[in-house]
């Protein structure tokens, strides 16, 4: 350092905004920053820079591995993780913390406030403020889940509207609709319970100058889980009322492809230019029962067989469910909490109302909501501590899933194990593995990639369209998953011999 890096870089001529006069090399931990830059500089040949006197590449390498070894040691001595005591859910991690804890998928953005974000993450503890608003938004959503998941036959209709984006080209088929059929939209809709459901149907019009009798003899095919349940003909609105099981359906709404004997070419850009604009669900109507549904397997682990059993049914529900939402066993005090509140709903409205009651009360609890992590007592302020082996499972669990911890997870953690090197890894190579672990890539992939703002794009080149923008984002999705999956080199975003395409 003496001989060639002082007589640049020093408080006089100050080279790079560095000096490094006064500086003990033999504790580079007292000045980690500067040396961590020192050490970059060195490895990648840029100093001493071209030109100047240097030592031999192997004094250098010696010189940058010495430093790195020093503050290896000086950092696992005294490690430094920064504090994580509280962390709101955003509404990404609160759809999918809803998902796994009783089995039902909600739309969070119908639910919850878009959150703000720092440097382009919208899970950053500092930036999820909490207000007075939005704690009654995280109410009003925990009324509506509960609800849904149990299912309540006082339900009110109400109406969800999906559309289709409108440069998406329809004059194909697309990926998840039946074959034989062009353009359309595949929706994912939880059906509240067993009843009918009306179904509005918008269609595209044909491109300008062309008479809407081209309609005429287009026919739309609505489909539920892939099986075919109306054949109608097409026009501008179609109104359909079915019957529908309660739990979540893929509802399907699609042209059949069948171009008129000697289509010419005005039926081409008919084809090119209309299609599905948007499918309207309302329900439910008349329902006639709570149906089956993957929230209520869920969430009735045990089904009272008369009054007397109601109370230990009870208890055992909400403590399963408690456990699964604080991410730790729930305490007496916990359940007496509970059992007050599905007690007093119980009175007016039944066993089942019960448990609705508190539910809800289940997710409106800060230790739902909230990420709580507590200082050990008597530790020496400023002094790094491990974390709890539960709150070890949940920086896991959010890391990799953007959700809760599961079953497994948690009992490695309440038994005291999950710390262990051993069963951390065992752990974590589970949870890759699952495909909740798509989060990491879609989730947390989409901010760093910036694949959120694809939707946001809108380039003038000829033929780019919503198939276009949504190929490019999953290309980009299988490319990052892979890598993940497969344990490659980060690298390999850059320089992949590989990827992914469709046709």
């Amino acid at each position: 350092v003496d001989k060639y890096c002082v007589s640049c870089h020093n408080a006089r001529t100050l080279s790079g905004n560095l000096s490094l006069v006064g500086l003990d090399v033999s504790r580079p931990s007292d000045h980690p920053e500067t040396f961590e830059k020192v050490i970059r500089k060195v490895r990648a040949g840029l100093m001493p820079p071209a030109g100047m006197p240097r030592p031999e590449r192997s004094t250098l390498d010696g010189f940058a591995a010495s430093l790195e070894t020093k503050l290896d040691r000086a950092a696992a001595l005294e490690p430094n993780p920064g504090s994580h005591l509280l962390h709101r859910m955003n509404r990404t991690e609160y759809a999918n913390a809803i998902r796994d804890l009783l089995h039902l998928d909600v739309d969070a953005t119908t639910l919850l406030p878009a959150d703000d974000s720092s440097e382009g993450f919208d899970n950053i503890a500092d930036a999820l403020r909490v207000s007075p608003a939005l704690v009654e938004r995280y109410t009003s959503a925990a009324v509506k889940v509960s609800r849904l998941a149990v299912g309540n036959l006082l339900l009110t209709a109400s109406t969800a509207t999906y559309r289709v984006p409108a440069d998406l080209a329809q004059a194909g088929h697309l990926d998840g609709l039946p074959l034989g059929t062009r353009g359309g939209a595949l929706i994912e809709h939880t059906f509240p319970l067993d009843a009918e459901y009306s179904f509005r149907i918008r269609v595209r019009g044909a491109a300008i100058g062309l008479a809407a009798a081209n309609l005429s003899g287009e026919e739309i095919e609505l489909s539920l889980d892939g099986q075919r349940i109306k054949l109608v003909p097409a026009t501008a609105t179609i109104d359909v009322k079915l019957p529908i099981t309660a739990g979540p359906h893929a509802i399907g709404v699609t042209f059949v492809r069948k171009p008129p004997a000697g289509a010419d070419d005005v039926w081409e850009i008919f084809a090119t230019n209309s299609g599905v604009q948007s499918v309207a669900i309302t329900g439910p109507l008349a329902p006639s029962g709570l149906g089956d549904t993957p929230s209520r397997k869920r969430i009735f682990v045990c089904h009272p067989v008369s009054t007397a059993d109601e109370g230990v049914c009870a208890k055992r529900i909400l403590a399963t469910v408690a456990r699964r939402a604080f991410r730790q066993p729930a305490t007496e005090d916990d359940l007496k909490t509970l059992i007050t509140f599905y007690a007093t709903a119980r009175q007016n409205g039944g066993f089942d109302a019960g448990i609705e009651q508190g539910l809800a009360r289940i997710l409106v609890d800060p230790r739902f909501v909230f990420r709580l992590e507590r200082e050990p007592a008597n530790i020496v302020e400023g002094k790094p501590y491990r974390v709890s082996d539960l709150e070890l499972a949940s920086r896991l669990s959010f890391f990799l899933w953007s959700s809760i911890p599961d079953d497994e997870l948690l009992d490695a953690a309440i038994a005291g194990k999950l710390h262990e090197p051993a069963v951390l890894e065992q752990q974590a190579r589970r949870m890759l593995a699952d495909p909740k672990a798509r989060a990491l890539v879609t989730n947390f992939g989409g901010q760093w990639l910036y694949l959120r703002e694809l939707k946001n794009v809108r380039p003038e080149a000829l033929g780019f369209t919503e198939n276009l923008r949504q190929s490019l984002r999953r290309e980009t999705e299988l490319l990052l998953e892979s890598i993940i999956r497969e344990d490659r080199s980060v690298i390999d975003l850059l320089n992949a011999d590989y990827t992914f395409v469709n046709e």
